[in-house]
């Protein structure tokens, strides 16, 4: 991967030799971790496919499992344009089998994979999803449909934005009514001020398996920069809400991107894993007591996160954060709930 390659304005540049200045012991090694949130593409001179991801994984932590979540990559370049999305589907399932032969380590990568489906298109959505069924050899698990919408507009991505309030929408409802159905997942991607909107899309569908991505992503740009107290009091009673609602679950992680605002990348030398978990720690200790940690799953989110911090760097914090947990806790938060709500094979 080039460090001088363009990348888009919206994601933090990954700068190998940058982050190549900070190498930890693992903490942990031994721990079996499934990693339930990580992208593939090929973005003009941003390169993270296999070879990529397994250089991550092999970076020194236990990594047995990978989720693959919706990158808008690899879409099919003709067909009806609802059906476009299968594509990405039907080339990570490639990749999933190339990691199922053995031939690059005992790991399985993207053995359970989340497309996209425009759940917008009502009852027709159902076509879509048994389109990504018959792709995903068995391993497609659900769809994410990005809603990150924020009035603020810095904080947009300018390559895919969403509507203001589309998941309160009757044809929103419609497509999501034929997911849940199915007992596929739902990834949510949204902002910290949304988080009230998927609170009540949980409880209009209690048997739907919802995941919240990245804590419900607090802000720290734009209007919302320097104001990490006020934005982290505006989100803690947020998530006590939707906790309530025993459907949902949370990953732990995300919070290396540049929406967030905490501007690891702007310092001189690559953060610590103490840095990050001190960083994170508000976010992720009011998460694990709100939901427990059977609801809860530590995330890579990487590439993306990738600008702020290296993939073993990263799970040594998350190591820091759980280190006053029980073991069995630690087992849950690592692997056992991404296991149980992905229904990864053992």
């Amino acid at each position: 991967m080039s460090a001088t390659a363009p990348r888009p304005s919206h994601y933090l540049p990954v700068r190998e030799d940058w982050l190549a200045r900070r190498v930890e012991p693992i903490l942990e090694p031994a721990l079996p971790i499934v990693d339930p949130h990580h992208h593939l593409w090929d973005r003009g001179g941003w390169r993270y496919l296999h070879d990529e991801l397994l250089a991550d994984m092999n970076s020194g932590h236990n990594i047995t499992h990978t989720v693959f979540v919706q990158a808008r990559a690899f879409h099919r370049a003709d067909g009806p344009e609802e059906l476009r999305p299968v594509g990405e589907t039907e080339f990570v399932n490639g990749v999933a089998a190339m990691s199922a032969s053995g031939l690059y380590g005992p790991s399985r990568m993207c053995a359970g994979i989340v497309g996209h489906a425009n759940l917008a298109l009502g009852a027709k959505v159902e076509a879509v999803l048994e389109a990504h069924i018959r792709a995903g050899g068995g391993r497609f698990r659900g769809i994410r449909h990005i809603t990150a919408w924020d009035a603020d507009p810095v904080t947009l991505n300018p390559g895919n934005p969403a509507p203001q309030g589309v998941m309160a929408t009757a044809a929103f409802r419609e497509g999501f009514a034929k997911l849940a159905a199915m007992d596929l997942t739902f990834d949510a991607w949204l902002y910290h001020k949304q988080i009230p909107e998927l609170t009540a899309l949980a409880r209009a569908f209690p048997g739907a398996r919802i995941v919240l991505d990245h804590v419900g992503g607090p802000l720290g740009i734009g209007s919302y920069a320097g104001k990490h107290k006020e934005v982290f009091a505006a989100w803690e009673p947020m998530i006590r809400e939707l906790a309530t609602c025993p459907n949902v679950h949370v990953k732990l992680g995300g919070l290396g991107m540049r929406i967030n605002g905490f501007d690891f990348d702007a310092a001189a030398e690559p953060p610590s894993s103490e840095a990050l978990a001190a960083a994170w720690k508000p976010y992720i200790d009011t998460t694990i007591a709100a939901f427990g940690a059977d609801r809860c799953m530590f995330e890579s989110n990487f590439p993306v996160d990738k600008g702020s911090y290296s993939y073993a760097v990263g799970w040594n914090a998350f190591k820091r954060l759980a280190a006053g947990a029980s073991a069995a806790e630690k087992a849950a938060l690592f692997s056992g709930t991404a296991t149980r709500f992905y229904r990864l094979g053992g």
